[in-house]
């Protein structure tokens, strides 16, 4: 393809990525209002968000592989269709159960588009080139990611629109990406005989990852720790995973090539996008309920104050998308943003109730600069050690790890704020000698301040505000670990031809391409 043609259907790639990540986020800011409209408990406010999240993450291996076997274009426009039904049935729910059946089906489409673009970009750039693409790529991730809750605030603080517009934006705006593709989206389809599906193994990874990622969105709300339903579920959930594991030893083809995981470049790779998965999803959803609650700024504000994260996201997947494709370079540049994410996670950990807003918005900035470099930065260099025909099952490994990094970074640290604010708040009320149990305010008023007395929406702030600092802390030792897996990466130059095994098949010395040094390639 070339460069004008790349761009064509890249356009439309990037436009459903956009409306797809957004969509995950941009009811973070406008739950409390379609919660009381739907009369839902806390229990389903939590599982808007989370299922969506769990089908996403569950379904992503198993698009991926997908992608290895048939048409990759009627994939993608597959996994659009299924996106576009949902957000518009979740739009039209009457009730809140009804709300997460359809996140859930909306995150079946939202998993595809996730990992099929990505495969999609892997298949029509060679990886020589596409370090330029990533960056793109990168910065519409984390912008729709991080800008997901401006927009959610926009809509509901618009009084013509209502909540139910965070569900129906999206999917115009799907279907003309769809249109798009089918115009400009022409992919070679490789038909192999025999093509075997590993229905099994893709079947025990979904449930195994499902019963996993409901153990830790319940766990420490529902239940203790350590509790019958805590060692029922993480037990079944892990015995279940361990029989996947067996199943994709022993079938022709795996959904998750156990082969391409247990690569050093590969398992370094999803380690550090736990890491990465974390950052992107616990900022963007932290910080807004810290402006929001421990600030007590409106939606839209709280989206505008998040700005920076966005900004640093942008530019620095962008400039280094650049430079890795001029120079050939990866590991540097993962290395650097890593050790950037855990320096603004550091910053935001000494977050309180009156922080200066100069200071929150340079600790942003610098984990959005962070999780610029490094995020799309590890996909690119797995997809430079494997072979084409696994690129679509590499791809899709690292996203499916990076997803569910974010699940339980939200989850785990949601879990630990609450915990934190109900201390805190039961130490401020006792200190202005006020019972936390006669006030309620220990328990719920963390989601609705306005039905609480003025003097106790105060105390409640600054119990948020000072608690919000304690979680990043967490953050910042958790980046830790991706900064030791970056540095334990082997540098690898980026090939010039898409596929291994054509490199080797044109010309003796191709097959060593991937070991030559990075200087003498750039030279």
């Amino acid at each position: 393809m070339t460069h004008r043609q790349i761009m064509e259907a890249l356009s439309g790639l990037l436009l459903v990525l956009f409306v797809a990540m957004a969509s995950s986020t941009i009811v973070s800011t406008a739950l409390p209002k379609i919660i009381g409209a739907l009369d839902g408990s806390q229990t389903q406010y939590t599982w808007v968000v989370t299922a969506s999240l769990l089908t996403a993450t569950a379904s992503t291996p198993i698009w991926g592989k997908l992608a290895d076997l048939y048409s990759k274009k009627l994939l993608v426009q597959i996994s659009i269709v299924v996106f576009v039904l949902g957000s518009i049935v979740a739009g039209f729910s009457q009730t809140a159960g009804q709300l997460i059946a359809a996140r859930a089906f909306q995150g079946l489409g939202m998993g595809g588009v996730q990992a099929l673009v990505q495969v999609a970009i892997a298949a029509m750039i060679p990886p020589r080139e596409r370090g330029r693409y990533n960056g793109y790529l990168g910065g519409v991730m984390a912008v729709a990611t991080v800008g997901g809750p401006l927009l959610g605030g926009l809509i509901v603080d618009t009084a013509w629109l209502g909540w139910r517009w965070c569900f129906f934006i999206g999917a115009p705006i799907a279907v003309i990406a769809l249109v798009v593709l089918q115009k400009t989206l022409n992919l070679a389809v490789i038909r192999r005989d025999n093509v075997k599906v590993d229905y099994v193994g893709a079947s025990l990874i979904a449930a195994g990852v499902s019963i996993l990622l409901i153990w830790v969105s319940f766990v420490d709300s529902s239940f203790a720790w350590i509790s019958w339903p805590t060692f029922a579920m993480v037990g079944v959930g892990l015995a279940i995973l361990a029989a996947a594991v067996w199943v994709e030893t022993r079938v022709a083809e795996p959904v998750v090539p156990l082969e391409i995981v247990k690569q050093r470049g590969t398992a370094l790779a999803i380690v550090a996008s736990l890491a990465v998965g974390m950052a992107m999803f616990g900022g963007a959803v932290f910080l807004g309920q810290y402006f929001q609650i421990g600030r007590g700024y409106s939606p839209t504000e709280a989206g505008l104050l998040t700005i920076p994260m966005m900004a640093g996201v942008l530019v620095s997947s962008t400039v280094s998308g650049r430079l890795i494709s001029k120079s050939g370079r990866i590991k540097p540049y993962i290395v650097a943003g890593t050790l950037i994410l855990v320096g603004g996670f550091a910053g935001l950990s000494m977050l309180d109730h009156d922080t200066s807003l100069w200071y929150v918005g340079v600790a942003m900035a610098l984990v959005g600069i962070g999780v610029g470099m490094s995020m799309q930065n590890l996909v690119l260099s797995v997809q430079n050690t494997v072979a084409l025909k696994d690129i679509g099952a590499a791809s899709s490994t690292v996203a499916f790890f990076r997803s569910l990094g974010g699940t339980i970074g939200v989850s785990v640290l949601g879990a630990v704020l609450a915990h934190r604010v109900t201390d805190n708040l039961t130490h401020e009320l006792a200190a202005a000698g006020v019972p936390a149990s006669s006030s309620g305010a220990a328990s719920s008023s963390t989601l609705n301040l306005s039905a609480l007395p003025e003097a106790i929406q105060h105390l409640v702030r600054v119990a948020y505000g000072d608690a919000t600092g304690h979680i990043f802390l967490i953050s910042a030792a958790i980046a830790v670990v991706g900064v030791i897996a970056a540095l334990l990466m082997k540098p690898t130059a980026l090939r010039s031809t898409v596929d291994l095994a054509k490199a080797a098949t044109d010309t003796p010395a191709a097959e060593d391409e991937a070991k030559v040094p990075a200087e003498t390639l750039a030279r």
